[in-house]
């Protein structure tokens, strides 16, 4: 019932910036809690960030604090996740999800979810 489709990713060199957009769409979503995880070539599907639907509590994986922002635009069902410093180690592809509970967005694994967009690529390289 809920189709999310990310957009926004490109190639950026260390310590540059990119922001990601996951634009959401079904049926009474809009108080879900939104999230972005990340998988690299031959990774596991890793959480990233995640938001509720009020804009609070945020969750943020470890290697991201400091400098990935998350936020979501209700209105226009839109969560965006502000990438800034990015490192070689952040290239993957990115991809949003929903879920109704923080918790398993910081506990769980990509198998807890049971929706996905096809994914945006980043590439950190100089």
């Amino acid at each position: 019932q809920v189709q999310l489709e990310e957009s926004g990713g490109g190639l950026v060199q260390p310590g540059g910036s990119l922001r990601l957009s996951c634009a959401a769409s079904g049926h009474n979503i809009n108080r879900d809690i939104m999230g972005w995880f990340r998988q690299a070539p031959g990774k596991e599907r890793k959480f990233v960030a995640a938001i509720t639907w009020n804009g609070g509590p945020l969750a943020y994986a470890d290697p991201v604090k400091g400098r990935f922002t998350i936020s979501r635009n209700n209105a226009m069902n839109i969560t965006y996740l502000q990438m800034n410093n990015l490192k070689v180690e952040d290239t993957a592809v990115y991809y949003c999800t929903v879920h109704q509970d923080l918790g398993t967005f910081v506990r769980g694994t990509a198998s807890d979810f049971g929706s996905w967009g096809r994914g945006t690529q980043v590439t950190v390289s100089s």
